[in-house]
């Protein structure tokens, strides 16, 4: 189950995206996401796949979403996975100590 699938990002919120199938582009987003989402920018267009690879998101749960739903929203990871990735010298530097 091939399909071509747009990703937009969100101008509110730093690393939310949007997935839609190409074909209905944001037309069975819900208006009321839409409005929290903000004015949706388009980044890139690309065939997912069973076998495709995403870096934070299940490929599986994506394209059933993309099914039932019509699109697929990638929240951004939670502020503690953003603290496990900033270099130990950021966190000695923050350090009261």
């Amino acid at each position: 189950m091939k399909r071509i699938c747009s990703i937009y990002k969100s101008p509110k919120r730093n690393e939310m995206y949007l997935y839609v199938l190409k074909s209905d582009a944001l037309k069975r987003v819900p208006p009321e996401l839409m409005v929290a989402f903000g004015s949706p920018v388009h980044t890139f267009d690309m065939v997912l796949s069973p076998e495709r690879k995403l870096s934070r998101e299940d490929i599986v749960q994506v394209l059933e979403n993309l099914d039932k739903q019509g699109y697929h929203l990638q929240m951004p990871p939670a502020e503690d996975e953003y603290i496990e990735h900033l270099p130990e010298e950021l966190l000695r530097r923050n350090d009261p100590m």
